[in-house]
Order: structure tokens, then C-alpha cells, then sequence
């Protein structure tokens, strides 16, 4: 990793920015600076003020005091297109492309050169095609839809983008939550040549791992302030957490004693309609299987079947007693629950309370011949959020209002009240910070191992991230190319023999 020369002057001053929103203190005097081929690490907790202090800088919030400069001349951008003009990018998690249009089109969108009203085609494409060659991706022509692309292709247009209109600061907000391993290396790679380019970039993440990897100092925010600074070679992942959640975390991955029991799920070469294609496996009460793979492998879909969201072309599964395929509801009743990858389309009611989501898939208990009283309701989900610790008003507020962490808990918390025995949880900690991964992490080990007098549970996890599922897991199948591996000890494997295994070169 480069290290920045001492002696360069910063691109981007921030200095004692505050804003509130209502009675809400968002951002308390929050300071940083960035120097050109610096990557700065911004990280927090979820409502720690990453996002409003980028909002800020972008342009579509104005702070209530302090000051900013962009290479020591003051910055006070009215709006976003004020900040895209001084040189200020921003690439979000969410992608703000144009599926619809061109490659070409997307990069200079909004921007387009033009005389009397009419666009300069010929300057687009070579204003386009200039931006991608500096990529040298062969895989993005400039007349592709963008829409066709992969999500690590699209993340490089709006790079390119960045570039095209003459970037100076470059804002990556949780850039690799959504790439495989190896898309996320190449951007990494790339992140070095912008910073040789003379680019300053702030990089938002809650992989910390990433963090260590790519950036030269780190800035960490708990509720709305600056609560530590330093070089990233002399900060160690456990006094990041630390800083981020204000205690210290002994162990991000706790293992209680767990002692594996009879088979709650077996299945024996089951096969989707398109993927998976072939997979065996069985589960037994007490412990955690993990599944790790490439984006695209079939894990989700195996998961899907499983639950009987996808349809079974072929195979075998037994859940408990219980053999054959079944829909969702019956596999509710079986003992088998499922927390969707996609909480906010699939996993959860959005425009309903913590409430009526902890309690959708079991409203039995609640009332007299079917009905459903409100402050029972209530009560049992109280329970759940003193438990889990879900950050909210009470029971009757929207899990919309929620951040990420929180929809995730109230989610799980669902699976907790269904009581069942056999949970599969798809990506349980995308997107969400530290402090609430160490909370489900917890929750799992709890679940496996049968804390508070419970009985364990059985628990097939999916998970992009590597160190996750080599932190939570007894054992570990890979899935590639639809076809489920056998599955191996945790302790027998490292994140290199697995990825070997997922790309499909191990041996």
C-alpha cells in the first residue's frame, strides 16, 4: 500500500461540520481531511453520521456550521450538481444508473457536451471510450445497455463517470457489498491506480478487513463524532471495533459448546429447475453449516428450494419427519424458517410495525378464536427486542424508520418467535456495521448451542464473506456451478482452499 507524502497539502478540508434535524443531533463538530493519492477509511456504526457528513460534502444537505475546502479554496455547494462540478463523486451502494441507456450515455449523462441544444455525439463516444480505456475492461462496450452489465461492470461506469467530468474526490460508499471476491480484488487494484492518478477517496465499509487493505488512514464516527483517527497500519480491527461501538469486543466470533444432535435436514441430490444443480447435505441439530461460493453459484437458490420458494426438479428433502417438497407455509409448520438476503423486498413489511413483522408468520396465541389482541402482540415482541437488543421506539413504530442492523434483528426475530428448529439464513449480516454483526453472531452461537435453557437449533448459513463463515461455522460446503461440495471441518480448511474450491481450481 502507498503511503501518502507528509508533505501534501489536503484536497478536502471538513472542519468542525454540524448538523441537526429536529431535535436529532446527526453530526457534532465532525472534522477530516484527505490529501491527493490518499485513501481515507470512513467508518461507524449505522447512524453513527457517515452518511449525512457525505451528504454534506455532496451537496444535498447543508450543515448547520462549519466549513469545507476543496484545495484551500472554500466549498459550499448549493446542491449535488455543485459539488459533481468542483470535482466531488459519489458512487453509492445503490448504483444510480440508467439501465435503459448506453454505456456511453451513462457516463456522460447530464454532462454532455452540446452546441445550441444539440449534443456532441462524436465527443461523447470519445470522451466515453477514453474513460473505459483507462479501465481496460474488456468486457463493457460503449453502445451496451447498462442494464446487461454485471454489478461490478455498472460499479465501473459510474467510475468512469467520476472520471470523465474531472473528478478530484471520489466517495466509494460500501462499493464491494454486492461483488464477489475477485470483482472486489480488481477494485481494489483499481482504487491504487486512482490513487496514483493523484485522486483522493474516501472509502465507507463495514468490512474491515477491506478497510486495512486499501486505505492509508481511518476516521472513525460514533453518534455524529469523531471519536478516533490514525494511520491504518497502526490500527488493529479489535480497537476499530472498539472506537466504532465504544467498548471493547473480545471476540467478534463466539463459540460456546455445542454438541451436534439428530438430523433435522437432509437432502440428497436436489436439483432446481435451474440451479442448484445437484446438492446433498445433511444438518443436525447443534450446529451451524455454512455455505460459501461466488455470487451467481446457486446458493440462494438452494436455500429457495429448500424453503419451497423455487421449484424442485429433482431430488430429495427431508426436514424433521417430514420428506418431500412443501410451500412456504408448510415448512413454517414443519420447524423450518428462512431469513431472505433481500430484507427489504422479501424479508420484510416495511410500512408496518416491529410488531405486526416479529409476529406475521405466527399470530396464533394472541387472542381468543383467531383474534389478535394488540397489547399481547406488543408484549411478545417487547420480549424479542429486549433480547436482541433491536434499537427502536417500542413495538409500534415502522421497521422502515429502522437502520439495516435493526430490520435484520427484527427479522430474526421472527424466526425466534416462529420457534423453529431449522433456520437458513442468506446473507444474515449484508450491509449492516460491525456492532450489529457482533450481536447476530452472537445470536447464532446462542441458537447453536442452546443457551438460556433452550434447545439448539439447527442453522445452514450463506455468506459472501469469507472470514464470516470461518468465524460462525462448525463446517463448510462450497457451491460451484450449481453443484453443493462436500462439506469439511471448519478447522480443515483456510479463506485460500475455499476460494480454490469455489472457482472450481482446487487440486
Amino acid at each position: 500500500m502507498t503511503t501518502p507524502a507528509s508533505t501534501a497539502s489536503p484536497r478536502l478540508e471538513m472542519q468542525s461540520i454540524s448538523k441537526r434535524f429536529g431535535a436529532t443531533v446527526a453530526l457534532d463538530g465532525v472534522s477530516l481531511q484527505v490529501s491527493p493519492g490518499e485513501v481515507l477509511a470512513l467508518v461507524g456504526e449505522n447512524g453513527a453520521g457517515k452518511s449525512t457528513l457525505m451528504k454534506i460534502l455532496s451537496g444535498a444537505h447543508q450543515p448547520d456550521a462549519g466549513r469545507m475546502r476543496i484545495d484551500g479554496n472554500p466549498f459550499s455547494p448549493a446542491h449535488p450538481l455543485d459539488a459533481r462540478r468542483a470535482g466531488v463523486a459519489m458512487i453509492y451502494q445503490e448504483l444510480s444508473l440508467a439501465p435503459h441507456l448506453t454505456v456511453e450515455e451513462n457516463i456522460l449523462l447530464g454532462m454532455e457536451p452540446s452546441s445550441l441544444g444539440w449534443i456532441r455525439g462524436s465527443e461523447v463516444r470519445a470522451k466515453a471510450a477514453e474513460a473505459l480505456q483507462y479501465f481496460a475492461h474488456a468486457g463493457i462496450r460503449p453502445d451496451q445497455k447498462v442494464g446487461r452489465l454485471t454489478v461490478a461492470a455498472q460499479q465501473l461506469v459510474e467510475i468512469a463517470r467520476a472520471l470523465a467530468v474531472g473528478c478530484r474526490i471520489l466517495v466509494l460508499d460500501e462499493p464491494t457489498s454486492s461483488l464477489t471476491r475477485p470483482d472486489a480484488q480488481r477494485l481494489f487494484e483499481l482504487i491504487q491506480q486512482l490513487k496514483q492518478k493523484g485522486l483522493a477517496i474516501v472509502y465507507i465499509s463495514h468490512f474491515l478487513e477491506e478497510v486495512k487493505e486499501v486505505s492509508d488512514r481511518i476516521t472513525v464516527l460514533r453518534d455524529g463524532q469523531s471519536v478516533g483517527e490514525g494511520l491504518t497500519r497502526e490500527l488493529s480491527v479489535n480497537r476499530i471495533i472498539a472506537l466504532m461501538v465504544g467498548r471493547e469486543v473480545k471476540d467478534l466470533y463466539p463459540r460456546s459448546a455445542r454438541v451436534p444432535g439428530d438430523t433435522l435436514l437432509e437432502i440428497d441430490r436436489l436439483a432446481g429447475l435451474e440451479k442448484p444443480v445437484s446438492a446433498s447435505l445433511i444438518l443436525r441439530r447443534g450446529e451451524v453449516l455454512g455455505i460459501a461460493g461466488l455470487m451467481g453459484a446457486g446458493r440462494t437458490e438452494l436455500l429457495r428450494c429448500i424453503f419451497g420458494l423455487d421449484a424442485v426438479r429433482r431430488g430429495h428433502i427431508k426436514v424433521g419427519a417430514y420428506l418431500g417438497p412443501a410451500s412456504p407455509v408448510r415448512r413454517w409448520r414443519q420447524g423450518l424458517g428462512m431469513l431472505s438476503e433481500d430484507r427489504k423486498q422479501e424479508g420484510l413489511a416495511l410500512s408496518l410495525s416491529v410488531a405486526d413483522n416479529v409476529t406475521l408468520s405466527k399470530l396464533e396465541g394472541f387472542g381468543p378464536a383467531g383474534l389478535v389482541f394488540p397489547r399481547q402482540q406488543a408484549a411478545a415482541t417487547q420480549g424479542w427486542i429486549d433480547r436482541l437488543g433491536i434499537r427502536c421506539r417500542g413495538p409500534e413504530q415502522s421497521v422502515g424508520a429502522l437502520s439495516g442492523g435493526n430490520q435484520q434483528k427484527v427479522a430474526l426475530a421472527r424466526l425466534l418467535q416462529h420457534d423453529v428448529d431449522v433456520l437458513l439464513l442468506d446473507e444474515p449480516t449484508r450491509g449492516i456495521d460491525v456492532a450489529a454483526k457482533a450481536a447476530i453472531y452472537q445470536i447464532i452461537d446462542e441458537l447453536a448451542s442452546g443457551a438460556r435453557g433452550q434447545k439448539p437449533k439447527a442453522i445452514l448459513v450463506v455468506s459472501s464473506y469469507l472470514p464470516e463463515l470461518m468465524g460462525i461455522c462448525d463446517r463448510l460446503c462450497v457451491m460451484c456451478r450449481g453443484q453443493l461440495r462436500a462439506s469439511h471441518q471448519v478447522q480443515e480448511v483456510s479463506e485460500h482452499s475455499l476460494m480454490l474450491e469455489a472457482t472450481g481450481q482446487e487440486g
